[in-house]
């Protein structure tokens, strides 16, 4: 198992729970910015796993990962697999407008044209993802790792909140998980005034509320619903996501607003300037660890799917 530099932490986690130590190689940069790598041990013949998450730097993160794959595989490696907690460029599924790229769909070209043999991946932007590529994909999910959190919490009188209709699937799963009932975010822009109106459909009055999605970008949508939810009656507003990116001041409006406590897991290693009091962050170690165990010894992964 090797490591590129997007998530280091997490890979040493995961070497620690399989009792391995990571495979050893190098990842320079030649004096134009040219990304040069250098496997230090022989791979002739076995199975590798490589663990990379292409967040920012993102075009950085999935060169280091096509380079690394092609050395891979000119070294003989047997079976390439790729490891890639967060998935960039996946919010580009298809064409919104016309004379738009499809960059999911690229980045799955590249991963197959460079030698990957199989993805391992969680929480894709939308599942279809999967059929972009025509070699084999594991798509964790990472609702019953948040959801075995909050069940830890014991929180009463839960609510599950989708911020958007795009997540609606994911709220359903954790609802389901948490045997608490749904509400949903609706949010409309006036097309003569520009303002955005929101509303909450469903019943958050004296409950706590669970807003779940795939990520957190901006923090735009998340607390837009933190909002609405909060002027709704909500007793206190908790949110959860797989992949926290948090570009620009979204930790700022996270800080700012009603929510308690937000949920991310560790498939995007956080710099110390988007540390806060308000984060808290689950690992997905023993998760993509399970996965490599099943796919190596030829057993089945689906049960990780549920």
């Amino acid at each position: 198992m090797f490591a590129l530099n997007s998530n280091p932490k997490l890979a040493a986690e995961m070497a620690k729970l399989m009792g391995c130590e990571l495979g050893k190689s190098s990842v320079s940069q030649f004096s134009d910015g040219e990304i040069q790598i250098h496997i230090e041990e022989s791979v002739r013949g076995t199975e590798v796993f490589i663990i990379q998450s292409t967040s920012s730097p993102v075009n950085e993160n999935i060169l280091e990962l096509l380079i690394m794959i092609d050395a891979l595989k000119r070294a003989s490696a047997g079976r390439i697999n790729v490891v890639i907690p967060y998935y960039g460029y996946g919010r580009q599924d298809r064409k919104a407008r016309s004379r738009e790229p499809i960059t999911a769909k690229l980045v799955a070209d590249l991963l197959e044209v460079a030698g990957a043999n199989r993805v391992v991946t969680m929480d894709l932007h939308t599942a279809s993802i999967q059929g972009f590529f025509e070699i084999p994909v594991e798509h964790l999910i990472g609702v019953p790792i948040l959801a075995q959190y909050f069940m830890d919490k014991q929180l009463e009188d839960p609510v599950v909140v989708a911020p958007h209709s795009g997540s609606i699937g994911r709220a359903r799963k954790l609802a389901n998980l948490l045997d608490a009932p749904l509400a949903l975010i609706d949010r409309r822009k006036n097309t003569e005034n520009n303002e955005i109106t929101v509303d909450v459909l469903g019943n958050v009055v004296g409950k706590n509320a669970i807003i779940i999605d795939d990520l957190i970008d901006t923090g735009e949508t998340i607390t837009l619903a933190a909002k609405a939810v909060a002027a709704n009656g909500a007793k206190a507003i908790y949110a959860g996501c797989t992949h926290g990116v948090f570009t620009g001041d979204a930790i700022y409006k996270i800080e700012a607003s009603p929510i308690k406590e937000l949920v991310v897991t560790n498939t995007i290693q956080l710099p110390k300037e988007k540390e806060s009091r308000k984060v808290t962050t689950i690992s997905v170690a023993p998760l993509l660890v399970e996965a490599i165990d099943r796919i190596h010894n030829e057993k089945a992964v689906s049960p990780l799917f549920e």
